[in-house]
């Protein structure tokens, strides 16, 4: 020992100062003590790194010595500490991290503030919570040292918890310890007395903190670490621990991961991972079962499971893992397993092509085989959707043919896909149309994929059907609560596209607000964009802009990649933009979105209204030929492929680029086919622009009929922004329409009461409009008001938001509406 602080000579109050003496001179000074026992004399002992600290230990035994030892630090005092080592306050949450870290030890506590000031991090519980994970400068040195000053077997013992983790078992602690149960208890005991270590009522002991078990784990040698997991995992097992216990251990023990126990383990545990969609812990534990390098030895099943985990997250290497070991599988529906990935995880990079290749050059002469096969070709085409590259180079390579019979479910997933590309398209509808009607009379929710069904009522909408394939996505979620988060996404995004071509914006709105659930707009992805579009037009719809404008303000430009959903996102923001009176921008995006429809070959008028909107904003930026040659060739495609609302619109649109002589004439062409297309707001806007067109005409009382329909089919769908031009043109026109309300359950007419009570006591709309002496169209219209005036979704709802009633069949007629 080099020095010694000690007190000699007089200091203030006849104490001695402190000055430093070697251990001679200590012993001089207790020869003092021995004659003079009135003089008080505070002696402290230390001794540096490396130096015998026998002497300190022998002195502090002596009878006329008395120990004092410093308490720990109370969390006052470490905020105390913190304080002027810093400057500024410490909040709750530090505070007591840190005394749980430290122990109240005060060379400790600098040093967990120290070393998170040299990370950078500031002193907060999170910021301690964080760093805890690594190993933290100066604090985890000072640990270090404190805990090699404690026994060997003390520093056994630590390390043993420090990879066993919280609430070790003594019995287990122990044994990875290579200790009795005796000393490793009282270790443990000596450990918590420096503040290191806690013990539970459940005889089970943990570390004080993770940042005291980083700074143990680090401080114990690699080769230790290694083989410390390695004997624990063995431990576990023995003793019929959880297997997600024990695979963490092997992960870090590469030599007994391999062991045939050890592998068999992680494999189980792989296959309940990838049930929890953790595919890359999944791929994880495999990789420990597969030595680098090895494949080609190894069992290829254990091969093909890795290959499967892995394309979840890295594709490249799943694909070169499934694609080396496809041909050596034993059985063949192992085959046709790998074979499903690696044709998702091709068709997902880009090489849809080479997936086609690898699907026809199999051959299985089993009927079960096939139909895997079919399946696997309707994955393809559906997984095609979602990448550009893919799909058209699918388009090139694989045949869409539409006349299988749809006997099974394979069948009907194969021609769902095939007859949703084909009306995208506009080729063969015919054929695309009864393929899509097979898939939706013969499966059901029970035996079919919703995806698949979901594909074919798609194609009914495409196909101006929406009130068809609504039905189906009510059916679809209804009874599909286990589809995945993105899959449901998508089909509420198609159910409220429907109910807003169907006119019921409060249906549209709910179904769009529930896709986008509480997601902000900047992590919207693309399985939501087409959700977001729907939700945009719908608010449009309705004339609230403000809404529509915040709504897409929240979407930043960076987040809009090539998927075929941000397309009809831009379209609508085409649209809002044009609401705005910035038709400059409106033009910008709907012809984007233009653009982008045309590399998807979505060339279909009746697929999404870009070009409608896109030939307004050339109206309203002056450009009368461009917006006619949009509406020519809209009608041409809609005509011949007899898509009833897209007609109509696109003749409403090119009445208002054409010449003032034909306008008239092409408008009531428009209403004319607009009646049987169930597009309830675009016969609706129609009528307004016919109205219009009348008036300018100096035809004063036509316009004020035809107005006073689009003013009431407006109100009836919460058209606001079209009611309110409706309600100006109609002043216009001298007639005096009231103000309509547009909420509350009392605000139902005698009509609207009548048929409601009839639709809930389960007549069809036909039923009633024969029991009322009205036309089928006005029972739809009064039924449309009476959902959105009771915030209802369908007829389902009407009989509990009635209430009770007199018989329904008694009702008497309704006055005949005109």
């Amino acid at each position: 020992m080099a020095r010694t602080g000690f007190g000699h000579g007089d200091g203030p109050g006849g104490v001695p100062a402190l000055v430093d003496a070697d251990l001679e001179s200590i012993r001089t000074l207790v020869r003092l003590l021995r004659t003079r026992h009135d003089l008080p004399v505070l002696l402290a002992l230390g001794w540096r790194d490396g130096e015998e600290p026998a002497a300190p230990t022998e002195w502090a035994a002596r009878s006329m010595f008395e120990v004092i030892r410093p308490r720990p630090l109370s969390g006052p005092g470490v905020a105390t500490v913190v304080r002027r080592l810093t400057g500024d306050s410490v909040e709750a949450g530090f505070e007591a991290g840190c005394l749980d870290a430290t122990g109240g030890n005060p060379a400790l506590v600098t040093g967990l503030v120290t070393g998170l000031r040299q990370l950078r991090r500031p002193l907060t519980a999170a910021a301690l919570e964080a760093a805890s994970e690594g190993d933290i400068p100066v604090f985890g040195a000072r640990l270090r040292r404190l805990l090699h000053g404690q026994s060997p077997v003390a520093v056994r013992a630590a390390q043993a918890m420090a990879v066993l983790g919280d609430r070790t078992a003594t019995t287990t602690g122990a044994g990875l310890a290579r200790v009795e149960t005796t000393a490793f208890i009282r270790s443990l005991r000596r450990l918590e007395a420096v503040g290191l270590a806690r013990g539970s009522a459940a005889d089970t002991w943990s570390l004080a903190h993770p940042a005291v078990r980083s700074a143990v784990l680090t401080g114990t040698p690699p080769r230790t670490r290694t083989d410390l997991h390695g004997r624990a995992a063995r431990l576990l097992h023995d003793s019929g621990a959880p297997a997600y216990d024990i695979a963490g251990h092997l992960l870090e023990s590469p030599a007994v991961a391999r062991e045939p126990w050890a592998r068999a383990l992680l494999r189980e545990e792989a296959r309940t991972a990838m049930l929890r969609g953790a595919a890359e812990h999944a791929a994880d534990l495999l990789r420990s079962c597969v030595p680098p390098g090895r494949e080609d030895t190894c069992d290829p099943v254990l091969v093909m499971e890795l290959g499967i985990a892995e394309s979840r997250g890295d594709a490249e290497s799943g694909i070169g893992r499934l694609t080396s070991v496809l041909d050596r599988l034993p059985d063949p529906d192992l085959r046709l397993t790998a074979l499903s990935t690696l044709v998702g995880a091709l068709t997902r990079t880009g090489r849809a092509g080479r997936a086609a290749e690898l699907l026809a050059a199999q051959d299985t002469g089993s009927p079960s085989g096939r139909a895997r096969l079919q399946l696997l070709e309707a994955d393809m085409l559906l997984a095609a959707t979602d990448h550009r590259d893919a799909y058209t180079g699918l388009l090139e390579t694989v045949s869409l043919r539409l006349d299988l019979p749809g006997t099974t479910p394979e069948e009907r997933a194969l021609l769902a896909g095939r007859a949703f590309i084909a009306v995208s398209r506009a080729e063969r509808l015919p054929q695309a149309l009864s393929a899509a009607n097979r898939v939706l009379t013969s499966g059901t929710p029970i035996t079919d994929s919703p995806v698949s069904l979901a594909a074919a009522a798609a194609a009914l909408t495409y196909a101006d059907r929406p009130a068809d394939a609504a039905h189906v996505y009510q059916q679809l979620l209804e009874g599909t609560d286990a589809v995945p988060d993105h899959l449901r996404a998508g089909l509420l995004a198609l159910d409220g596209e429907a109910a807003q071509r169907l006119g019921r914006l409060d249906h549209a709105l709910r179904s769009t607000a529930e896709a986008l659930g509480s997601v902000p707009g900047a992590r919207v992805t693309h399985h939501q964009a087409l959700a977001l579009a729907v939700r945009l037009h719908t608010l449009l719809d309705r004339g609230d802009v403000v809404a529509a404008g915040a709504l897409a303000g929240t979407v930043p430009q960076d987040v809009i990649d090539d998927a075929w959903q941000w397309s009809e996102y831009l379209g609508a923001r085409g649209r809002l933009r044009l609401a705005q009176d910035d038709p400059v921008a409106a033009v910008a995006d709907l012809t984007e979105c233009g653009r982008r429809q045309e590399l998807w070959q979505r060339t279909n008028p009746a697929v999404s209204p870009w070009w409608y909107w896109a030939g307004h904003a050339r109206l309203a930026a002056g450009d009368r030929a461009e917006a006619g040659r949009l509406a020519t060739r809209a009608v041409d495609l809609a005509h011949s492929a007899d898509f009833p609302v897209a007609l109509g619109t696109a003749l409403e649109l090119l009445a208002s680029a054409g010449d003032e002589q034909r306008r008239l004439q092409t408008l009531e062409d428009a209403e004319s086919v607009l009646a049987h297309g169930g597009a309830a707001l675009s016969l609706a806007r129609t009528r307004v622009a016919r109205g219009r067109a009348l008036l300018r005409a100096g035809h004063v009382g036509p316009a004020r009929k035809v107005l006073r329909r689009g003013w009431e089919e407006s109100h009836a769908l919460g058209a606001r922004a079209l009611h309110d031009e409706a309600h100006r043109l109609l002043l216009s026109a001298g007639a005096r329409p009231r103000r309509a309300v547009y909420r509350g359950a009392g605000e139902l007419t005698r009509s609207e009461k009548q048929v409601a009570r009839l639709a809930a006591a389960g007549r069809t709309n036909l039923q009633i409009a024969e029991a009322l002496f009205v036309t089928r169209r006005t029972v739809e219209l009064h039924l449309t008001s009476v959902y959105r005036k009771l915030g209802l979704s369908g007829r389902k709802e009407l009989r509990s938001a009635l209430g009770p009633s007199r018989d329904t069949a008694e009702a008497g007629p309704a006055r005949r509406e005109p």
